[in-house]
């Protein structure tokens, strides 16, 4: 390689992110490649990967270049590829307006889960970042998830990538969540699942801990936040398309806090805080090792 790549490292709610700008898509990343850069010790370190591409440029999503210029093409901790980041979202757009590819407003991201609207407030506001991450999927069917020998009932949310999510008495009794949590039955989600744990904190106000799928357990995640949002709202009979009113969960993660409101049409909107915390260049002696 003759030359260097370049990358910056950025969070959102402490769900951190090497970030990888290439809009031409001519940096190759596979699996293996993903996982060294994210691995925590031998690498920079990351819950995940943003590849940051223009849409045209990209075979996945060239069809919606005209909606989005931009393409999140995120990876997972481990190499694999997923459908949707939340948190990945607010961290790419934070990226944009840092590179000055785009400013304060609005803007459209394509994701594989779909064009995501995001919105960057101004800095005098606090500079948080709204996301539109469209409606919630509920599939039909009951699903349990285990940690050792315990046992709890789950609701199946969807919001472009799967979620089991399991109201609980104590965080702690999601045990250690580096390893999947087991779930049943097994062809409900058939390519795995992102499970989270959830206790009251008060009225419309939650806490969670997360299993993300091929990441293990993560200080954030901004579906997952969506999907417990929605499954607490349902629990509580405060479903904004039946009452015709929004309704608005603030939910603590262990990295932060974020604010999820479903609208009675259902589309569901996240703010929160996003970070870009440093940048460089990945060493090309290093990257043809774990890349040949």
């Amino acid at each position: 390689m003759s030359t260097r790549i370049a990358f910056l490292k950025g969070h959102g709610t402490e769900n951190d992110f090497v970030i990888v700008p290439d809009p031409d898509n001519t940096v190759e990343l596979p699996p293996a490649a993903v996982a060294a850069l994210c691995d925590r010790r031998a690498g920079i370190g990351g819950d995940g990967l943003l590849h940051v591409v223009r849409s045209a440029a990209h075979p996945e999503v060239r069809h919606l270049a005209a909606e989005a210029e931009w393409f999140m093409d995120y990876r997972n901790g481990d190499g694999s590829i997923a459908e949707m980041c939340g948190n990945g979202v607010r961290v790419f757009a934070r990226y944009l307006q840092r590179a000055g590819l785009v400013g304060e407003g609005d803007l459209a991201v394509a994701t594989r889960g779909g064009v995501k609207t995001v919105h960057i407030a101004k800095a005098a506001a606090g500079g948080d970042i709204t996301v539109g991450m469209g409606k919630a999927f509920l599939p039909e069917g009951e699903v349990t998830v285990s940690v050792a020998d315990r046992h709890w009932p789950a609701r199946n949310v969807s919001m472009g990538n799967p979620h089991a999510v399991a109201f609980v008495d104590d965080l702690s009794d999601a045990g250690n969540l580096y390893d999947a949590p087991p779930f049943s039955p097994a062809s409900a989600y058939p390519d795995g699942v992102n499970v989270e744990f959830v206790v009251d904190r008060g009225v419309r106000h939650v806490a969670m801990r997360v299993h993300e799928r091929g990441a293990g357990e993560t200080r954030s995640c901004g579906t997952g936040a969506c999907a417990v949002a929605v499954a607490a709202a349902r629990r509580d009979g405060a479903d904004p398309a039946a009452t015709g009113s929004p309704v608005t969960y603030t939910v603590d993660l262990p990295g932060g806090s974020l604010v999820i409101t479903e609208r009675p049409d259902g589309e569901i909107e996240m703010t929160g805080p996003a970070v870009i915390v440093a940048e460089g260049e990945i060493d090309a002696e290093w990257f043809e090792t774990v890349n040949p």
